[in-house]
Formats: structure tokens, C-alpha cells, sequence
């Protein structure tokens, strides 16, 4: 664990989110979220850290470990078809993860999720945050449609809000 990457979080306010996400933009993720769900059976929630705490830094926490704990917490893993989709974002380390689950990893492949991460932090290199999440989402929703389109009702099981932690 590098001392730099420790106070780059301890000491990353917490405003900087809402600096990358005004909340017009995470009204915007949120629409485009409800959106994609019309399209496949699978469930998307967007989740963004500013930093870690000084616990899990010292633990080694990376951000893909951090991501399971969010979808654990988020509980996007409660659906009844194993469908849930989150998109996390690391906005310190400028890291994104996308973490499926089983009913959905069994048909995407991780390195499928990993080429949209990497297009998505290509975007955010370029602060380019809300057009990096929207082509990530609109990504996600080709290959959900793909491999799982709608089939009869098609509730809402997850909320679609974006979540700042």
C-alpha cells in the first residue's frame, strides 16, 4: 500500500463527488438507468466513492474488493432472476468495477465488463464523467439485451438512484 495512495483518500473531500456528479447528472444516470431496464432482465445500479477510510486503505482494500462489498451492501444481488448489474466507481483512484451477478456472469464474461470499465476510465481521464458513465450504461444495455431480453413482465426490482457513499 503506497503512503501517496493512503493521503490521496484521507483526504479527498467528499465534495468532490458532487463536483463530477451535480445532481442534474445523476438525475440524468438515474433516467438513463430506467431506461435500459425496459430493454433486458437485468437489473443496474450505480454506486460513487469519493475515498476510502484509513481501515480498509491499511487492509489493502482495491477498489474491485470494495465493489463486491457495495453490491453485498446495495444488496444488488436480491433479484429473482440473479440479475443484478453494479457499476462502481472509485473516483480516487479514478477506478471503475462492474460487478454481475451470478445469473448474468454466467453468460458476460468478466473481460466484457472489463472493456467497458477501461472505456469508461478513459472518459473520466478526460472529465468527461457523465459521458463515460452514459456510454458504459448504454454498453451494459446492448449486451443485457443480448443475452437476456425481456420476456413478460419485467418488474423494477432495484432502485434505479444513483448511490454516493
Amino acid at each position: 500500500m503506497s503512503a501517496k495512495r493512503i493521503l490521496k483518500h484521507l483526504f479527498a473531500p467528499q465534495w468532490i463527488i458532487h463536483r463530477a456528479f451535480p445532481r442534474a447528472t445523476l438525475k440524468r444516470i438515474e433516467t438513463a438507468i430506467k431506461e435500459s431496464e425496459s430493454s433486458h432482465e437485468g437489473e443496474l445500479r450505480f454506486a460513487v466513492d469519493a475515498g476510502l477510510d484509513l481501515l480498509p486503505l491499511l487492509k489493502g482494500m482495491t477498489p474491485r474488493h470494495r465493489a463486491r462489498e457495495v453490491f453485498s451492501q446495495l444488496r444488488v444481488w436480491d433479484t429473482e432472476h440473479d440479475s443484478g448489474v453494479l457499476i462502481y466507481l472509485q473516483l480516487v483512484d479514478r477506478r471503475i468495477e462492474i460487478v454481475a451477478d451470478r445469473g448474468i456472469s454466467a453468460k458476460v464474461k468478466q473481460h466484457e465488463w472489463d472493456a467497458i470499465c477501461r472505456r469508461m476510465e478513459e472518459a473520466f481521464r478526460a472529465r468527461r464523467f457523465e459521458g463515460g458513465v452514459l456510454q458504459g450504461i448504454r454498453e451494459i444495455t446492448a449486451l443485457l439485451a443480448r443475452h437476456f431480453p425481456p420476456r413478460g413482465a419485467n418488474p423494477d426490482e432495484l432502485p434505479d438512484r444513483p448511490v454516493v457513499l
